[in-house]
């Protein structure tokens, strides 16, 4: 068995608890997996990482949650290159900072590297020495000065092999680095080829500049979280799905709000089931506020959707909004139309309740200024006796006059 050991996959796991010097003493010179977890109230057995990791030329995969201070102040032991490494990841909530000097800034057969709340503002340099990665997650990133957009890019454009993509921001950007967005920017487009998922969170502004470079041809999944900002105007967002592949046959779209948060999430068809392909959210914690941010990302970004034909809109049960007794139409209305090619609506109970009094509301021919294409409605757990049933029968008889006929189903809940 030792006599083939690569043949065989065999590694040797070191851990902050492995007395990690006796077991190189006695194991062959196998590959070194180094999977570490420190907690805020122990730090022990900081010395045999540094053992395992002493053996740079043989260590093939890093997993350290809570990175302590004491392992990154020992600068020698991380300043070697790790030519075996393939899989890095790094974890902590401490916002720890990583050296200029870290692993050498060579890591060419590195394939998978995840840093979360970390800090490395020269993590460049080891992105341009990694050209072979297949997936990239930078997550809760303290600092977003860290990396601009055109920096990111820059990086980027040279991951051909990138297939997942993770960006997570654990603050908005500051003034400073929101004026400096134009500066020095990438002049041509460039493909990633292989990048099938991408993950974002921060603001609309630096996923404008960043997706406003880059081509994903094979793109199958795209999931945003925004901070709450006031404005939504994203024009370099719509042009970038309306050049990719995925978004063009988009036929359903579910709305989900809760205390926190309004989700838009847009399906394909991806043989006999729905796919998830865009997920869009917005952290507000204002109902109103929800509405008309989701309603000026979808009327601001979203592609010319012929395809979308269903829409559903629910809330988080246990975490739902504390809704407004008195609170306007006005957003209910604003939410809506953009989706000009709709023909059937999903409403929970609940919401039913605050969407229909806002269809009643348009009267006479500006009762299709709204779904214009409407044919069906669909309530969960619809009550005929219920005081929502007289309202949406307004709203149909209005449509109704004017040859646009609406049809009203109550569904199971949850069907």
């Amino acid at each position: 068995m030792f006599a083939s050991p690569r043949g065989l996959h065999l590694q040797l796991r070191c851990t902050n608890k492995s007395p990690v010097k006796k077991m190189l003493g006695v194991w062959p010179t196998l590959p070194i997996v180094i999977d570490a977890f420190f907690t805020n109230s122990r730090r022990s057995g900081v010395t045999n990482i540094i053992a395992a990791l002493e053996e740079h030329d043989r260590v093939c995969r890093i997993n350290i949650w809570g990175v302590p201070y004491s392992l990154l102040k020992n600068s020698a032991v991380l300043k070697k290159p790790f030519p075996e490494l393939i899989d890095l990841a790094l974890r902590s909530y401490d916002a720890p900072l990583i050296p200029a000097s870290f692993l050498g800034a060579s890591t060419p057969r590195l394939q998978s590297l995840e840093l979360s709340g970390i800090q490395f503002p020269a993590l460049g340099k080891l992105l341009l020495s990694a050209t072979g990665l297949v997936t990239l997650r930078l997550l809760d990133i303290p600092n977003p000065g860290d990396i601009l957009p055109n920096a990111m890019a820059t990086y980027l454009s040279a991951l051909t092999m990138l297939q997942d993509l993770f960006l997570d921001f654990r603050f908005p950007r500051s003034e400073d680095d929101r004026e400096n967005r134009n500066l020095s920017l990438l002049a041509r487009r460039f493909v990633l080829p292989s990048l099938t998922e991408f993950y974002f969170k921060g603001d609309s502004e630096y996923l404008e500049d960043l997706v406003d470079k880059i081509d994903t041809p094979v793109l199958d999944k795209f999931a945003i979280t925004f901070f709450d900002q006031l404005f939504f105007e994203t024009p370099l967002l719509r042009d970038f799905f309306s050049r990719t592949k995925a978004f063009q046959a988009l036929h359903r779209a579910a709305v989900l709000i809760s205390s926190s948060c309004i989700n838009v999430t847009l399906f394909r068809r991806k043989g006999m089931a729905d796919h998830g392909t865009l997920d869009v959210g917005i952290s507000c914690c204002v109902p109103e506020r929800q509405l008309l941010s989701l309603a000026q990302f979808c009327s601001t970004s979203l592609p010319h959707l012929p395809t979308l034909e269903r829409l559903s809109m629910h809330e988080f049960m246990r975490l739902g909004p504390r809704w407004a007794e008195n609170m306007e139409s006005t957003p209910w209305l604003e939410l809506l139309h953009p989706f000009v090619t709709v023909k059937d609506l999903a409403l929970s109970r609940f919401l039913a309740q605050r969407v229909a009094p806002a269809l009643r509301e348009l009267t006479g021919e500006s009762v299709t200024e709204v779904l214009p294409e409407l044919q069906h409605i669909f309530v969960d757990g619809f009550d005929p006796l219920e005081p929502t049933q007289e309202t949406i029968a307004e709203f149909v008889a209005v449509r109704q006059l004017y040859g646009h006929p609406v049809t009203v189903h109550r569904v199971a809940k949850g069907s």
